[in-house]
């Protein structure tokens, strides 16, 4: 059984990210799904003096394994002022340091969502953009615009919507 792991770029209790991650790695067939709460990766903000001084957190270098342990990733990335959150963008920076291919060629699937209408676009985007850099292997991407109107009862009630979330992880699972 293929071992995927899932999770928001966001620290809220609350996270619509987290909601969307969680529907779609339980639309995964015959894959054995982790959590992960960045949360549980709670790390001083990078810098390389602090890198120096006190050298890796061992957060970052758990985050890193989880990654390598992992036969593919699901994220769903919250969008704060167009990017992403400070708590994501930490953790991200810490464990490039400790694996510079930080995503290790595994499968992805990038998603974002939030309340408006572009879904988290911008993040999206930029992540396109950035993951491959650090040896990302996007196999399917997917936004959810309008979160509160489109998602509820722990999935996506509009149907066209959810029908092209089915189609980008069925791409996801024929990728692992």
């Amino acid at each position: 059984m293929k071992k995927i792991i899932a999770f928001a770029g966001s620290i809220s209790s609350a996270s619509i990210n987290r909601k969307l991650a969680i529907y779609a790695s339980s639309l995964v067939k015959n894959a054995e799904v982790k959590v992960l709460d960045l949360n549980d990766y709670e790390m001083p903000l990078y810098s390389v003096d602090r890198e120096k001084a006190s050298g890796q957190p061992q957060e970052a270098v758990d985050f890193v394994n989880e990654i390598r342990s992992s036969d593919g990733i699901i994220i769903s990335l919250a969008e704060y002022n167009g990017s992403y959150s400070g708590a994501f963008k930490n953790v991200f920076d810490w464990a490039s340091r400790v694996e510079a291919k930080t995503f290790l060629g595994k499968p992805m699937l990038l998603m974002a969502t939030s309340p408006g209408g572009r879904g988290g676009q911008s993040v999206l985007d930029m992540a396109s953009d950035r993951f491959p850099r650090h040896d990302a292997n996007i196999v399917g991407k997917f936004s959810l615009p309008s979160f509160n109107d489109n998602f509820g009862d722990g999935k996506i009630s509009n149907e066209d919507l959810n029908n092209a979330l089915q189609e980008q992880v069925k791409q996801f699972e024929e990728s692992l």
